[in-house]
């Protein structure tokens, strides 16, 4: 089992970037998947979740309007298309994945207590 993130950079102010999250070795569809932000000196904060069985996505109030979370079961990856981006917005993201759906559970604590994680990519948003 591993969980692989992508598409980290530099970017300034405003820009975009698009963060993926290829898995191997399980099926999304019995689990959450959720991407996590840990900025320098903080903790690990919960930006969004995605559940492919029962479609639902949740993102926190921080990154709402600006992120969107989406799977490609095809190609085995969670998308984080990441719009607008704010210097608050820099840090390590992680992607993690929790057994069960989003409907089911609290996706962040679930994911912080007993998720299963990737080893990050860097985000660093200029002004």
């Amino acid at each position: 089992v591993q969980l692989v993130e992508s598409g980290g950079g530099l970017v300034q102010a405003g820009g975009s970037l698009r963060l993926s999250c290829v898995a191997s070795g399980f099926s999304f569809a019995d689990y959450t998947i959720g991407w996590f932000l840990q900025a320098p000196g903080k903790e690990r904060e919960g930006i969004s979740c995605i559940s492919e069985s029962d479609g639902n996505t949740y993102h926190s109030d921080s990154v709402k309007g600006r992120f969107t979370t989406s799977i490609d079961s095809a190609k085995n990856t969670v998308y984080l298309q990441m719009n607008d981006l704010k210097p608050e917005d820099s840090g390590k993201y992680f992607c993690a994945k929790v057994g069960g759906t989003i409907s089911t559970m609290r996706p962040f604590e679930d994911l912080l207590k007993f998720g299963f994680w990737g080893q990050g990519t860097q985000v660093t948003v200029s002004l």
